[in-house]
């Protein structure tokens, strides 16, 4: 009876242990922040289109190790992860689990730099007469109507996703 009772209570701190692991974020290269629970390298590259990929393997060339950031201990990752998912609203002063004033306000100032960044290349898109990219030869390649308002709604879906709108 006592070795059942001993193995039950080995289990149960077995299984308490992995409950409570630690939670690591890291930032990709458009400034999203992401949540893992393991220390398992993570290799990061931007396309030419500007979409981001991640991989647990340095597949690409261009593909560069994340910087892992301890961020909370005892919290399980959907916890952590419906944290930093959730709508922030203007005013609001929440910081993420072991986040210390220092860093939540140079996290805040950095969500500040970013949406008003996002805003005003959204602002200069709406005021350009019309929108262009430039080839490698240095000419200007003058967007398609069609493409103009594809790049119109990707920039408005950056700001809402940058100013949590």
């Amino acid at each position: 009876m006592s070795k059942t009772i001993a193995t039950l209570i080995l289990l149960a701190c077995l299984v308490s242990a992995t409950a409570s692991a630690d939670i690591w974020k890291w930032i990709d290269a458009n400034g999203k922040m992401h949540f893992v629970d393991t220390l398992t390298p993570i290799y990061t590259w931007v396309d030419e289109a500007g979409k981001v990929y991640f991989s647990d393997t340095p597949d690409h060339e261009d593909a560069v190790s994340v910087e892992l950031v301890w961020h909370a201990t005892g919290k399980s990752l959907d916890e952590v992860t419906a944290k930093a998912g959730s709508q922030k609203k203007p005013g609001d002063t929440w910081a993420y689990a072991g986040e210390t004033p220092d860093e939540r306000y140079a996290r805040e100032k950095a969500e500040a730099y970013y949406c008003k960044r996002a805003k005003d290349i959204y602002d200069s898109y709406l005021k350009a007469p019309r929108l262009y990219r430039t080839s490698e030869s240095g000419e200007r390649e003058y967007l398609t109507d069609e493409d103009s308002a594809r790049t119109l709604a990707e920039t408005q879906a950056r700001v809402d996703e940058l100013c949590n709108l």
